[in-house]
């Protein structure tokens, strides 16, 4: 079994190498190739959450499971919040391949999938993007995004201010103006990405305006909430997994509230493959509830795990 610590995958796993990755899951799981394994998810207490996702990938030959999960008090150790394990296995026979260091391929495949999702729902003019959230991974959504669009500015928010100029930085880095607005000016947005940890809607069904496109991307358990259910009651909805969308997902609340169906939520897969045309007019508001699967973290870890083999890096042990 290969070792591949934390500290190698900047060195073998890319940006654009994570999107292709993501958009060949996304493909699979459309095709019927794949399919993710129930979520496992628990709560610790102080809101710590520990979890496993899991799936198998038929086409690309992929077994294993992700462990890991969110604990924010670890910003005062020293360390990101999310911490997280991929483990893969060989299909055929069990065998465990390679243990793999988790918390940046999953910056990467979120930032990845949102990306994935703007590409191909948002307006091809789209020029303003919103940020809700100003964490850990918002860098990363931004600059994913602006891998897929010409913005020309960014507006953000975020519910502790303070942590905004970091995520300035990011944006000067690209050469994008940024300002720190409230949330009512959401509605200047194109594209709208909402990456937070909140248990209650920050942004309304007003601070959005038509045409736009959502990319949800926030810590995905039961009790989540970005952003209100009347959003997504009258917005074109898409997915990466419909079950985990209703059950862990930013649709959990407009399902049990009755003004969402289920069955209206479009895998983005469907779109990838041409099973579903996608936006259908500029004055649609496309939302992509990013929840976050199994099958993401084996695609990018399965990259990560080739990578070190041709260059000789990692651990080798026996099992």
């Amino acid at each position: 079994m290969l070792i591949i610590p934390e500290a190698l995958i900047a060195s073998l796993v890319s940006p654009e190498d994570a999107f292709r990755a993501v958009e060949a899951c996304f493909a699979a799981m459309a095709r019927g190739h794949a399919y993710n394994f129930p979520v496992v998810r628990e709560a610790l207490g102080e809101g710590r959450q520990y979890g496993f996702k899991s799936g198998l990938d038929r086409a690309a030959g992929q077994l294993g499971v992700k462990a890991g999960g969110y604990f924010p008090g670890n910003a005062e150790k020293g360390l990101i919040n999310h911490q997280s394990s991929v483990f893969l296995f060989d299909p055929d026979t069990g065998r465990p391949l390679a243990m793999v260091g988790g918390n940046l391929l999953t910056a990467l495949r979120t930032a990845a999938a949102s990306a994935l999702a703007i590409d191909r729902l948002a307006r091809p003019e789209a020029e303003v993007l919103g940020m809700v959230g100003a964490g850990h991974q918002a860098g990363f959504q931004l600059r994913a995004a602006a891998r897929v669009r010409r913005f020309r500015r960014v507006i953000a928010w975020n519910h502790h201010p303070e942590m905004l100029p970091r995520l300035g930085a990011v944006a000067a880095e690209l050469g994008l103006p940024f300002e720190a607005v409230p949330l009512e000016r959401m509605r200047e947005a194109d594209v709208v990405i909402t990456i937070t940890s909140s248990p209650a809607a920050s942004l309304m069904a007003a601070h959005v305006s038509p045409g736009t496109h959502l990319s949800c991307m926030g810590t995905d358990t039961r009790g989540k909430q970005e952003v209100e259910p009347a959003l997504l009651a009258g917005a074109s909805l898409f997915t990466d997994e419909v079950l985990q969308s209703v059950t862990i997902g930013e649709a959990q609340h407009a399902v049990t509230a009755g003004l969402v169906d289920a069955a209206s939520i479009t895998p983005l897969g469907d779109v990838l493959i041409g099973s579903h045309a996608g936006r259908r007019s500029a004055s649609e508001i496309t939302l992509f509830d990013g929840t976050g699967v199994g099958l993401q973290d084996l695609a990018v870890a399965a990259v990560a795990v080739d990578r070190a083999r041709e260059r000789g890096l990692g651990v080798e042990v026996g099992v």
